[in-house]
Order: structure tokens, then sequence, then C-alpha cells
């Protein structure tokens, strides 16, 4: 099993900043992606961006250029890097961890609030 632990969330004004957190720990996987998903109120779940193991990054075309994911190996912790926000950036984003032995298998955060005040 892998668990997540994301910090990071919170309130902030349009043009503001955050930065998410998400930290794996117990039976990680070395070959493995890391990413954010967030989920809007009446909306579905939606990638924002995500990064593997090896470093290739993958963005939503709605946050390129304001976000940025990195991620810390040594750690098992993947960050993102939120700038200009604005206010339809308001959800709950959700940490994933897919991880590969035999097969792809994924695990989900618990999800942290970000909401954006115009």
């Amino acid at each position: 099993q892998v668990q997540l632990v994301e910090s990071g969330g919170g309130l902030v004004q349009a043009g503001g900043s955050l930065r998410l957190s998400c930290a794996a720990s117990g039976s990680t996987f070395s070959i493995n992606d890391m990413g954010w998903y967030r989920q809007a109120p009446g909306k579905q779940r939606e990638l924002v961006a995500q990064i593997s193991s090896g470093g290739i990054t993958t963005y939503a075309d709605s946050v390129l250029g304001r976000f940025t994911i990195s991620r810390d190996n040594a750690k098992n912790t993947v960050y993102l890097q939120m700038s200009s926000l604005k206010p339809e950036d308001t959800a709950v984003y959700y940490c994933r961890y897919r991880g590969l032995r035999s097969t792809w298998v994924d695990y989900w955060g618990q999800g942290t609030q970000v909401t954006v005040s115009s």
C-alpha cells in the first residue's frame, strides 16, 4: 500500500500563488508517475499536471505557463507551484500516485481545497 499526504491548499486572491505538496510513503514503486488532479463542484475530475519518475511532465492547457510540477525522488514528494491563480482554479486538488510492477496501480490522496477569490 502507498499512503499519500497532501498539504498546501487554502484561500488566495486572484493573481496570487500557492504551493501544494504530496508525500508518498509505504510500499512505493521505483517506476511511477505522480500528479495532481482537480475537481470543481458539478464538474468531473480533471488532470492538472503529472510528472514521471524520470521527470517527464504533462500539463493541462488551462494551467500551462502558470503552474509548475516538480518532484523530489529522494523524498517521494511531488510539488505543484501555482501562480497567477484565477477563480476558475478553485477546486479540490487530489494527488495521484501511479506505480508499475506487473501492472499500473493507482493511489489517491484525500484532497486539499484551493479557493481563489476574485
